[in-house]
Parts: structure tokens; C-alpha cells; sequence
């Protein structure tokens, strides 16, 4: 899987519910559910309840720093 591949993935999701599983350092895990609001060049934005946004980059992703699992619509 390529950084391209995985941008082209999650731009064709944009606006459905995601569950994001963050692998922090020190086994330091954080999940978010939200909507995915916006995707740049880099970075998709996610947004978490009403007035929380989070960015994630798609290299995070690709090095499975990331977890990213969508809703099957």
C-alpha cells in the first residue's frame, strides 16, 4: 500500500464515521470515533463530537501508527 493509494482510500470516504485507534508511544493507545470532515496533501481531518477536530496523516496510517476502520454502509 502506497501514501497515494491510502490519501485516494480516504478521500472516497469523506463525510462517513470512522473509528480511529491511535498507537502512541509507551503503549499509549486513544480511539476516536468520528466523521471524516476534511482531507489535504498530508493530513485528513477527523471530527470528534460537536466541536473537537483531530488530524491524522495518512504516513501514520501506512506505518499502522494509525488504525483507521470504517463503517460498513
Amino acid at each position: 500500500m502506497t501514501i497515494e493509494k491510502i490519501k485516494n482510500n480516504i478521500d472516497s470516504k469523506l463525510g462517513n464515521n470512522v473509528k480511529i485507534v491511535y498507537n502512541g508511544s509507551r503503549n499509549k493507545r486513544e480511539e476516536y470515533s468520528g466523521v471524516i470532515s476534511e482531507t489535504y496533501n498530508y493530513i485528513f481531518i477527523v471530527k470528534v463530537g460537536s466541536d473537537e477536530k483531530k488530524s491524522f496523516s495518512y504516513r501514520d496510517v501506512l506505518t499502522n501508527t494509525v488504525e483507521i476502520f470504517f463503517d460498513k454502509v
